[in-house]
């Protein structure tokens, strides 16, 4: 493990720091538009490796643990980052009593609720436009492989065979949403990537068949397949193949427009995807031990780079063009896990502050101070069990009880 955390470290740290960054932007961006004093903006934690101020007073700082980061505002002295009443009215005195009438028109708290809202989301919703940028680029720079046809083998005992399909059937459409193929080179918009994170979720298929359209219902069945993090993952399965007589195989370029629109597209539907992944974890559909840490993040980061020089065999510009591809498909990936699991309405999360903004909304106060810190403990210890979970899961916990108890 620790080989792979070495060869994982650099690549990870990119994806990661760039992934936080943005985070951060969106959150600093937005506010500095709505004319915030903001303090301090940082990425990572713990002692200062370099720090600058600018002529704004913001103090850029890089910490020596660049697994997060924040953004400080100026007032910013209550945990959960949202002051009740008193709080609020103590800060104000204060602003008054040090800066004078009208400063507290710059400070987070006694700007419009709409504006505080959209401050909070504009973090998760930076990333999204980050994978979106990501996935247009792709597009736009290497264009997509597109595999079409009509289905040459059903395989026996499948979720194919058992929902009706035939030799000789297109499949054109799932759920209502087009198909562009039964497989493509960006892995999107298919056949193969729609089904994969649906195994066990009914699927309304639209079929050609002998020149008209009809519809089949099926339910995609399981299969075990290894993922980037090395280990075994459940994945939707149909049951149909192609043939290589009767593939159309077409190479696609898009324009700078064309290749917006998709990554935007893809965007979507990876957040639909990881929103079915996650909801499956809940109802049980989906293992928890698909749940990953730090450490899993890095192993992936590794196997992505071990695999591009493989595939390199020696050529330093294949090789890197491979890993420049793998590192960039993955931390779109990850930018859009990042913004959805901070929308989840946990205190400690940016959807906790828009659930206590939204408590305000409707009672027209803040949450009280004493529900404030009880829910944030609570956010907190959540967010520990999960992070203990999930590291488990890549320590894989049996394993090392069983090296511990001297078993093979």
């Amino acid at each position: 493990m620790l080989s792979l955390l070495a060869t994982g470290l650099a690549p990870f740290l990119v994806v990661i720091t760039l992934i936080v960054a943005i985070h951060e932007l969106g959150h600093f961006l937005t506010a500095r538009a709505f004319g915030v004093k903001v303090d301090r903006f940082s990425i990572g934690f713990g002692p200062t490796l370099a720090a600058a101020r600018d002529r704004w007073g913001v103090e850029w700082r890089l910490a020596w643990l660049p697994l997060g980061g924040y953004v400080r505002f100026a007032g910013d002295e209550n945990a959960a980052s949202v002051p009740d009443q008193e709080d609020l009215k103590e800060l104000r005195a204060k602003i008054l009593a040090d800066e004078g009438a009208g400063a507290e028109k710059r400070y987070f708290y006694f700007k419009p609720l709409w504006q505080r809202a959209l401050v909070v989301f504009a973090g998760p919703a930076a990333n999204f436009v980050l994978a979106s940028a990501i996935f247009a680029i792709l597009f736009g720079v290497f264009g997509d492989t597109i595999w079409q046809g009509p289905i040459a083998k059903v395989m026996p005992g499948s979720a194919a065979a058992a929902a009706g399909f035939e030799i000789g059937d297109e499949i054109i459409a799932a759920d209502g949403h087009r198909l562009r193929g039964f497989d493509s080179a960006q892995g999107f918009g298919d056949l193969h990537e729609y089904v994969a994170y649906r195994n066990g979720v009914p699927i309304d298929f639209t079929v050609e068949r002998g020149g008209q359209f009809i519809h089949i219902r099926a339910t995609p069945g399981a299969v075990q397949e290894t993922n980037v993090f090395g280990g075994g993952q459940s994945m939707g399965r149909l049951g149909v193949a192609l043939s290589p007589q009767t593939t159309t195989i077409l190479h696609r370029s898009y324009n700078p427009i064309e290749a917006i629109g998709l990554g935007a597209a893809r965007t979507w539907d990876t957040v639909e995807a990881t929103g079915l992944y996650l909801g499956g974890m809940f109802t049980g559909r989906v293992s928890p031990d698909q749940l990953h840490s730090v450490i899993g993040t890095a192993e992936a980061s590794g196997a992505i780079t071990r695999e591009a020089i493989d595939e390199g065999r020696g050529d330093a510009r294949i090789a890197g063009l491979g890993l420049i591809i793998g590192l960039a498909n993955f931390c779109a990936l990850i930018s859009v896990t990042v913004g959805l699991v901070n929308l989840l309405p946990i205190p400690i999360l940016d959807g906790g502050h828009l659930l206590f903004y939204a408590y305000e909304a409707v009672v027209r106060r803040p949450v009280s101070a004493a529900v404030q810190a009880a829910g944030y403990r609570v956010g907190l210890a959540l967010l520990a069990c999960l992070l203990l979970f999930a590291t488990g899961n890549d320590l894989h916990f049996e394993r090392v009880f069983h090296l511990l108890g001297g078993h093979s």
